[in-house]
């Protein structure tokens, strides 16, 4: 008796799974949110366009046509950053009609979500070249515009009502982790715009950065080419006297979080065999990811056990890790990873360039921020093998991407 048409087809017609390359990653420069800010009169969608567009100019190598999709994240998907961004950011950047695009959300790992959808994709066999990346535009879109949380999260005892607000989460880490005080905190956030000053010194920020032009109604066209939070000259003393705005007598403050910002990040996916016929460059290859939940009011210990969790599924241990970009919402939340798997304060393997509580943290963006510079880390240390991305998610999660350096100098150790 024959088959029936619909049924499934032979295994050996399934397409096996394929290595995926992160390619090349920019990122706009980073704005303060606000009538005041450097895009208060930008639009979010434009924003991404200009870093299609830096990405595809990079790249003359890539024909335009043999992009297979565009997948861009915004936490807040209404105005200028809905429509269906991916895909409307993709034709006003000029790509041909016949490239789809979709949008996402994520919270916080919004770009991060992007990438690990789209890199499934391309390891799957959908994709071949894709676009990934984020947007948020704060200051346009504050943070729960137009939310409407169920009140039985709150009657129904689901959450607890800290869980709503980010800075509480925070405040509530502390509560848990008494061992993670706001000396430490601050100390972390001074060094955190410490080592971002001495990269952009240096020459390691700017190259990632696509400059933006802006219109102000008081001070007419101007240029976006530089991050404008960042507060060189902190120090642990003028921290310590900062208010703390979620709690009387809290730890939080604006000096050891990061601020309200605009900014769009994007990067280039492909799969290796792709990466190679069309001479693409690979910065990095992915390993794996994770993502895992955790109690909201608490979210900001989400990225422990999503590696935890990455780190099981690929094989490898903590110790095997010689690189790290953690984002930085709040420094408790980036001490309490460095806590729980035995890492100082201050080791140079994380965040060598610094974080958000310098440049900024435009929300659904920053995951790819933390790929691109993770990838610029690799070429400049090619004793080291595996890298990861991490965040924290609001509402109770956390993500973690696991990389391998293209570079790694198999004779050396780290």
């Amino acid at each position: 008796m024959a088959a029936p048409a619909s049924a499934p087809a032979d295994s050996r017609s399934r397409p096996a799974v394929r290595d995926v390359v992160f390619v090349d990653g920019v990122r706009t420069p980073f704005g303060k949110a606000g009538s005041k800010g450097i895009y208060a009169e930008t639009r979010a969608d434009d924003l991404v366009v200009k870093v299609i567009r830096e990405l595809l100019r990079r790249h003359p190598e890539l024909p335009p046509e043999r992009i297979d999709e565009v997948g861009i994240a915004a936490t807040t998907q209404i105005g200028d950053q809905g429509l269906t961004i991916g895909r409307s950011a993709a034709l006003l950047a000029g790509l041909p009609k016949s490239v789809p695009g979709f949008a996402i959300d994520r919270m916080c790992a919004g770009a991060m979500t992007a990438v690990t959808t789209i890199s499934s994709g391309i390891a799957f066999g959908a994709y071949d070249v894709a676009i990934a990346g984020g947007v948020e535009h704060m200051g346009n879109h504050p943070m729960g515009e137009g939310v409407d949380p169920n009140p039985r999260y709150v009657s129904d005892k689901i959450v607890d009502p800290t869980a709503l607000i980010m800075g509480s989460t925070a405040e509530n880490l502390h509560d848990r982790f008494p061992t993670l005080t706001k000396e430490r905190t601050d100390a972390y956030a001074a060094l955190s715009q410490q080592r971002y000053d001495e990269a952009l010194q240096a020459g390691k920020i700017t190259p990632d950065l696509v400059p933006v032009s802006t219109r102000s109604a008081e001070q007419g066209w101007g240029l976006a080419t530089t991050d404008e939070p960042p507060r060189p000259g902190t120090t642990t003393e003028a921290l310590a006297g900062l208010k703390t705005p979620f709690r009387p007598h809290g730890r939080v403050t604006p000096g050891n979080a990061a601020g309200l910002n605009d900014g769009a990040t994007g990067c280039l996916l492909a799969d290796a065999d792709t990466a190679a016929e069309l001479g693409l460059p690979v910065g990095m290859r992915l390993v794996g990811y994770a993502f895992a939940g955790v109690e909201p009011e608490v979210m900001g210990v989400g990225p422990v056990p999503a590696t935890e969790k990455a780190l099981e599924r690929a094989g490898l241990s903590i110790d095997d890790i010689g690189l790290f970009e953690i984002n930085e919402a709040f420094a408790v939340q980036v001490l309490a990873f460095l806590e729980h798997f035995g890492i100082a304060d201050d080791d140079p393997r994380v965040n060598p360039w610094g974080g958000a509580i310098a440049c900024g943290h435009p929300l659904a963006s920053s995951g790819v921020r933390l790929m691109t510079q993770l990838s610029r880390h690799f070429a400049e240390h090619p004793e080291v093998r595996y890298g990861i991305t991490t965040m924290c998610i609001g509402f109770g999660m956390g993500g973690t991407v696991i990389w391998e350096n293209p570079n790694y100098n198999a004779g050396g150790e780290q």
